[in-house]
Parts: structure tokens; sequence; C-alpha cells
């Protein structure tokens, strides 16, 4: 009901109308459930709470402050739906007591949590991101506090390998027919389902990290502000060579001191830069430049090799 009436605020004109009357439906369905649930008595009672949840959900929904507007989105309802069934699912697969069903909610857990609290050489969303602009882990050097945020975060993502034994369980509890043991299709059909939803989490933090480089480089392009992510600071920096061109030991590119760059940092005694116009990475030692803060992309870098020249 709550996800249907949510959705029909976003709507306009006759879909309006269609969603409102499917969250009435809803409505009276759900207290046709509530009426009979008590066989012998406290009909009143099962109506009157059933009302007052309907009406604290509908509350929540319009008015919780989500962000730049108010109110609850189709995609935050499916996600609370997504918790609240795997949560419930899990719960009945632990009822059962059974090894297969103990495995079967217990295995995508474990691989959640020994996947995402990988970080001896750094996090994997932050391994995907420093790949995607040529970089290692190392030439980040993202805080530990940050690389433990981000394996929270592909936790979270990992999480949604449960929703298929959550949905198991569900479908156990209810007696669903292709869960029986005389069906002979239900375990092929759970291996591939979960097969399935475990490649999509897969996806999703690919498309984290990625999503946070196409920002990256999008910001760049607009010699914009530029975006972090988890502890990755990037700034717009003009490098200045404390040495000669011809000595300077650049990997990836020539350095133009004339203009700023998209800068990481010093991690391990190098310099880390992203060239945007070329598309690569550009690294140096720490100690042969010399970083300074630039307004943004479009500021000028007043430092040339004939200044260094002059100088010397």
């Amino acid at each position: 009901m709550t996800f249907c009436a949510v959705v029909a605020r976003q709507q306009s004109g006759v879909r309006t109308w269609v969603w409102v009357g499917a969250a009435v439906m809803c409505l009276f369905w759900g207290a046709r459930l509530a009426h009979g649930m008590f066989a012998a008595g406290g009909r009143v009672g099962s109506l009157l709470m059933w009302g007052a949840t309907a009406s604290f959900l509908l509350a929540v929904a319009f008015g919780a402050d989500m962000g730049d507007e108010r109110g609850w989105t189709p995609a935050q309802m499916l996600s609370v739906f997504a918790v609240t069934a795997t949560a419930g699912g899990i719960w009945l697969l632990v009822r059962q007591r059974t090894w297969g069903e103990w495995l079967a909610w217990a295995a995508p857990l474990v691989f959640a949590l020994v996947v995402s609290c990988v970080v001896a050489s750094g996090s994997v969303l932050h391994a995907l991101y420093a790949d995607s602009l040529d970089l290692t882990p190392d030439d980040l050097d993202v805080p530990a506090i940050w690389q433990a945020a981000s394996a929270v975060k592909l936790l979270s993502l990992l999480s949604f390998t449960l929703f298929v034994p959550a949905v198991w369980g569900i479908a156990k509890h209810v007696h669903a027919p292709f869960v029986s043991p005389i069906e002979r299709l239900g375990v092929p059909l759970y291996v591939v389902t979960q097969a399935a939803v475990v490649v999509v989490c897969g996806v999703w933090a690919l498309d984290s990290a990625g999503n946070a480089v196409k920002d990256l480089r999008t910001a760049a392009v607009q010699k914009a502000e530029l975006p972090s992510y988890f502890g990755v600071e990037p700034e717009w920096m003009c490098v200045e060579p404390t040495v000669p061109a011809a000595k300077l030991s650049s990997r990836g590119g020539i350095l133009s001191p004339e203009r700023p760059y998209v800068s990481f940092g010093e991690a391990g005694g190098t310099v880390s830069l992203w060239d945007e116009p070329a598309g690569k990475a550009l690294q140096m030692p720490a100690e042969q430049v010399r970083l300074v803060p630039a307004v943004d992309g479009q500021a000028r870098c007043t430092y040339s090799y004939a200044t260094l020249s002059k100088a010397d």
C-alpha cells in the first residue's frame, strides 16, 4: 500500500489515479487479512492496530526528510522491502535448523564478509578506483579509517546476496511447491539464481568505483571542483619542478608546469597526477617537484622551465 502511494505521488494524470486505486485495494486487502487474523475474538483490536500501522507508514513515507526532497522514493521503498524481506527470510531459515538451510544463508554471508574485508593491500573499491586511473592503491595512500568505510560500502552491496536464501526461507515457510524435497529443479534453480545475484552485486561494486572515476574525469574536463571517493581527495595543483627538465624522472608523460594537474598527493615518495588531456596518469619523484594548490582547473600556473633556468 505504501509503495503504491509513494509511486502515485510522483505520477501525474491518469497514472496517479491508477496507483491510488492500487493503494486503496492494498489497504482493504490488508484490512481483510487483519480482520481474519483472530478467529476467536479480537477483530476490532486487530483492525485498529492495522489502521494505526498503515497511518504510521504513510506518515513516514510522505513526511520523512530524504535529502533534497521530502518523503521516500520508490527506489527507497524497494530497498526497505528488500531489507525487511531478507531479515525475515533469514530468520525463517535459521529456525529450520538443518545443515542445508544453515549453509544456504551462511555461505553468501561468509562470502560477503571475506571479500569486503580484504584490505591487506588496500580495499577492493579503492583498488578498482586506482586501476581505472592506471594507478595502484599504494599511490593513493588512503587512511585506514576510509579503507574500513569502503569495506562497509562493499559489504552493503554484497549483502544483497542474502536476498535469494531469504526468499528461499519464506518459500519453505509457506510450503511453496518449487522448494519441496521431491522437486528436482528446486536446488538447481536456487544455485543459478544465487550465482546471478552474486554477479549483479559484483557489477554494482564495479559501477561504484567506475562511476566515481567517471565523475572525476568529467570534473577534470570541465576544470571544476573535483569529487572525493572514500578518503581519496584529488586536488588541482600547480606542479613546479625543482630540477631541470632533463633530470625530471617522470613516468607516463611529459610534465607541463604551465597548467594545473589533478593531484592525488604524495605517497611512498612519489607524486601521482592525472593528465586529463592525455587521458593517463603521470608520476614523478616527490623530491623533484613542488606542489602548489590551484584555485581550479582554469587557473594559470606562473612557473615554467625558463624560470628554473634563470634561477640557476
